[in-house]
C-alpha cells in the first residue's frame, strides 16, 4: 500500500501519512505483542496480519450497522497489514464495556462473583497513561480535566454499549461469550463531518475477552499471553493459533444473510400504502418484492405466489396490506413464514421485520439497535428543549 512519512508509532502499530489525502492515514500493524504496559514484550510472526484482518473486519461490520468509525478500507492479506482510516484527533481514554464480571472489575468488586453476567452493561473509562498504568477515571474528572465534554461522554457511552452488543450478538452466534471490550474514540481532524466523534484506533484480539462456550479456560484472546508462566516458542505458537482462529471467525461477521420481505397488497388502491412500507424497509437495508393479489377475486394466484416466494427465498417475511384482515389471515394460514399486518404504523412495522431477520443477521441486529438508540435520543432531545428557560418579551409583566 502506498504511504508517506511515518507520523507516530505505538506498541503494536505505526501511523503514516496517506499521500495526496491530508485527512487520511495509513495504519500498519506490527508483529509485536505486549502486556503489563510493555513490561512483557515478544514478537509473533504474522500477528500484524491477523490484527489488521480482525480490526478491518470488525470495523466493516460496525460501518454496515451504521456506527461512525474512522475505517475506510484495507486490512486484508494483500494490503501488507495496513488499512486506510480517516485522520482523527484521539481522545486519551480507553472505554471499556463489561458484560461479565472478570479482569480488574472482578478484583475491584469482590462482592460480585467472577463470571456473573452484568445487566445492564457496565461502562468504565480509563486514562491512557502508561506511567500511571492507565488509571480509572470518572466522567466528572474527564470533564474537569478538559478531556471531553459531557455530551461527548454520553455519545461515547452509547456507542461503546452499541458496539459491545453488536459484537456480542456476532460472537453469540458462534457459541462464544464476549466478556468485555475496550475501544477508543477520536474527533475527525478534517474533511466531511470534521469534529465528529468516531470509533477509532483498532479493535482486534487484544481488545476483548472472549470465552468459547462461556468457559474461561477456553479463552482465545490476549489474556492467554498475559497468563503465561513461561514464554517459549511453543507457547507463542499456541497464542498465534488462537489469533488465527479469531481472525477467521470475525471474517464471517460482516456478512448479511440473504432474505426477502414480500409486500402484498389486496387491491390496486393499497399499492400506495405498500410503497410506503417498501420505502421504510429500504431505509434499514431490507430487500423487498411487491405484488397485488386479492383473496376475493384471485385466491388461487395468492397460493401460487406464496409457493413461489417460499421456494425462492430461504428467509422470507410477508407483509399483508389491506383494508381488512382477510388477506393476512389467508396468507398466515398458508405460509410457514411470518406474516405481518400492513396496517401497523410504518416505522414499527419496519422495525419488526428488521428484528425478525436480526435474530440471525448481526448487521440487521446492529441497525435495529441503532434505530432504537436514535429514537431514544430524539425523545431526550425533545424533552431537553422543553426544559430550556423561555425568554420573556421586553416589557412583559410577570405575575
Amino acid at each position: 500500500m502506498n504511504k508517506g512519512i511515518e507520523i507516530a508509532r505505538g506498541k503494536t502499530k505505526v501511523l503514516y501519512e496517506n499521500p495526496g489525502q491530508p485527512h487520511q492515514l495509513v495504519v500498519a500493524q506490527t508483529d509485536q505483542i505486549s502486556a503489563g504496559d510493555g513490561a512483557r514484550r515478544h514478537v509473533i510472526a504474522g500477528k500484524g496480519r491477523l490484527a489488521a484482518q480482525t480490526t478491518a473486519r470488525v470495523f466493516r461490520l460496525l460501518n454496515l450497522c451504521g456506527l461512525p468509525t474512522h475505517y475506510l478500507n484495507g486490512g486484508e492479506d494483500d494490503d501488507d497489514n495496513e488499512m486506510v482510516v480517516r485522520r482523527a484527533n484521539m481522545i486519551p481514554l480507553e472505554v471499556v464495556t463489561r458484560g461479565v464480571a472478570a479482569g480488574s472489575f472482578a478484583k475491584r468488586n469482590p462482592g460480585i462473583q467472577r463470571g456473573t453476567l452484568l445487566v445492564p452493561r457496565v461502562i468504565e473509562f480509563f486514562l491512557k497513561d502508561d506511567a500511571q498504568h492507565d488509571p480509572m477515571i470518572s466522567p466528572d474528572q474527564i470533564v474537569a480535566q478538559g478531556i471531553a465534554a459531557p455530551q461527548e461522554i454520553g455519545v461515547m457511552t452509547e456507542l461503546a454499549r452499541l458496539t459491545f452488543d453488536i459484537l456480542s450478538h456476532a460472537w453469540r452466534k458462534r457459541d462464544v461469550l464476549l466478556v468485555d471490550l475496550k475501544i477508543e474514540f477520536g474527533r475527525l481532524a478534517g474533511g466531511e463531518n470534521q469534529g465528529q466523534l468516531v470509533i477509532a484506533d483498532v479493535v482486534d484480539n487484544d481488545s476483548w475477552r472472549i470465552w468459547p462456550q462461556g468457559r474461561e479456560e477456553l479463552m482465545l484472546d490476549k489474556q492467554m499471553y498475559r497468563n503465561l508462566a513461561e514464554v517459549d516458542e511453543a507457547a507463542l505458537e499456541n497464542v498465534k493459533r488462537a489469533y488465527e482462529r479469531v481472525a477467521d471467525l470475525v471474517g464471517t461477521f460482516p456478512v448479511m444473510r440473504p432474505g426477502m420481505v414480500a409486500v402484498i397488497a389486496d387491491a390496486p388502491p393499497q399499492v400506495e400504502r405498500a410503497n410506503e412500507i417498501v420505502t421504510a424497509l429500504g431505509q434499514v437495508g431490507l430487500p423487498t418484492v411487491r405484488h397485488v393479489a386479492s383473496p376475493a377475486t384471485t385466491p388461487g394466484y395468492i397460493l401460487q405466489l406464496l409457493q413461489q416466494l417460499e421456494a425462492s427465498f430461504a428467509r422470507l417475511i410477508v407483509v399483508a396490506v389491506g383494508e381488512n384482515d382477510l388477506l393476512r389471515s389467508m396468507l398466515d394460514a398458508s405460509s410457514s413464514a411470518p406474516v405481518l399486518d400492513g396496517r401497523t404504523a410504518t416505522q414499527p412495522l419496519a422495525m419488526q421485520c428488521a428484528k425478525l431477520f436480526g435474530l440471525e443477521d448481526t448487521v440487521l441486529f446492529g441497525r435495529t439497535l441503532l434505530m432504537q438508540a436514535n429514537a431514544r435520543s430524539s425523545v431526550l432531545h425533545a424533552d431537553a428543549s422543553l426544559q430550556q428557560p423561555t425568554t420573556m418579551p421586553t416589557g412583559a409583566a410577570v405575575g
